[in-house]
């Protein structure tokens, strides 16, 4: 192939120089996707090129459990990292790098890690990694392990002890500017505007590619008040998150792996990886919380029902949305599990996610899929 690009090029048979690479576009893969890089560079091939970070950042939780990794340089991991599309959580893609550095350096031989020598082939590196999407105890270890370069470690030290200090904090990210505070978790939410409820997020779902793709479908303020306009946008989709906020500010939803289709209406749909969430309580001061589904009513995760045209978590209805989705109820905890200390058909239970059972109003509803 490489043969057949220096061929083309030399003779300025550009036709076949297109179509060998819209080959190699449609047919990349893990084992060879380093060479692809390579040679596309050398040959000015800016497309292939283009197409070929545009894999591996799409599946570079596979790629960095192979050797080919290790082959990438300086100048391609920097690439990389400067995407925010890339399919793994922020704290792996760290330490994947180190690994890498560590590779580079041959300190994999050695018997104590020579953290000069590994921090010198990182450093060019370190600054494009999204710190900021670090959990606190991720990042609280990483600081521990002392294996980043000493002008990262203070501003992400100073950043550690600013945490609890919202206003003092948001200042300190706006005067950086630096990427390493630049997250990159892309949210087009009006409801979703602090960091730590999309870092949640994103960490309950558990699923890189889903985030790194998943797009707003459906605003009941741009798209309308309908329930009928909810299930249609979808109706399809497979996983699906659905985040609404209330007029009194409680902000709470649901995410399910199957989603609804065609063929299922009026009926539950089984989904074992389906699960409520409470990002934002303030009635009964509560952090961010996941709530799975109960081992024994998998069978009973979600619900469309045609009549209504409600959508329903739950057999409870642990909670559904009216059709004109200004309003629902919730009877928390059948079907998925409650906060500990919470019985069900409690009035606590079913205040929990919206303030009240059923007198809730709702201010925005959000979906989100690929």
């Amino acid at each position: 192939m490489q043969f057949k690009f220096y061929f083309s090029s030399k003779y300025l048979i550009d036709e076949l120089i297109e179509i060998s690479s819209n080959f190699i576009k449609n047919n990349l893969q893990i084992e060879t996707i380093v060479d692809i890089l390579k040679l596309s560079e050398s040959m000015n091939l800016n497309q292939l090129l283009d197409s070929s970070y545009k894999f591996i950042c799409g599946n570079f939780k596979e790629f960095i459990k192979t050797s080919h990794f290790f082959e990438l340089e300086e100048n391609h991991l920097n690439s990389i990292l400067s995407n925010d599309k890339i399919s793994i959580n922020e704290f792996e893609l760290f330490q994947s790098i180190i690994k890498w550095g560590k590779h580079k350096s041959n300190i994999n031989q050695e018997k104590e890690i020579d953290k000069e020598k590994l921090q010198d082939q990182i450093s060019n590196v370190i600054p494009k990694i999204r710190f900021i999407d670090f959990s606190k105890q991720e990042l609280k270890d990483t600081l521990k392990e002392d294996l980043i370069p000493n002008q990262i470690s203070q501003k992400l030290t100073q950043f550690q002890k600013l945490q609890k200090e919202e206003k003092e904090l948001k200042q300190f990210i706006e005067k950086e500017d630096s990427l390493i505070f630049k997250s990159r978790i892309k949210f087009e939410s009006e409801i979703i505007q602090e960091r730590e409820h999309s870092n949640k997020l994103k960490e309950w779902i558990n699923d890189d590619d889903f985030f790194s793709k998943m797009k707003k479908g459906f605003s009941a303020k741009k798209d309308g008040f309908s329930g009928r306009k909810l299930h249609t946008k979808i109706m399809k989709k497979g996983k699906v998150l659905i985040i609404i906020k209330t007029k009194d500010n409680f902000i709470f939803g649901g995410f399910t792996s199957v989603g609804w289709k065609k063929g299922n209406d009026d009926k539950y749909i089984k989904d074992s990886k389906a699960f409520i969430f409470s990002l934002r309580n303030d009635k009964n001061d509560r952090k961010p919380e996941k709530f799975p589904i109960k081992k024994d009513e998998k069978e009973e995760a979600i619900f469309y029902c045609s009549e209504d045209e409600s959508i329903i978590f739950g057999d409870g209805p642990d909670f559904d949305l009216d059709s004109d989705l200004k309003g629902g109820s919730s009877n928390f905890g059948k079907t998925y599990k409650l906060p500990k200390g919470l019985k069900f058909r409690t009035k606590e239970a079913k205040s929990y996610l919206a303030g009240s059972y059923n007198k809730w109003i709702v201010d925005e509803i959000e979906c989100f899929f690929i």
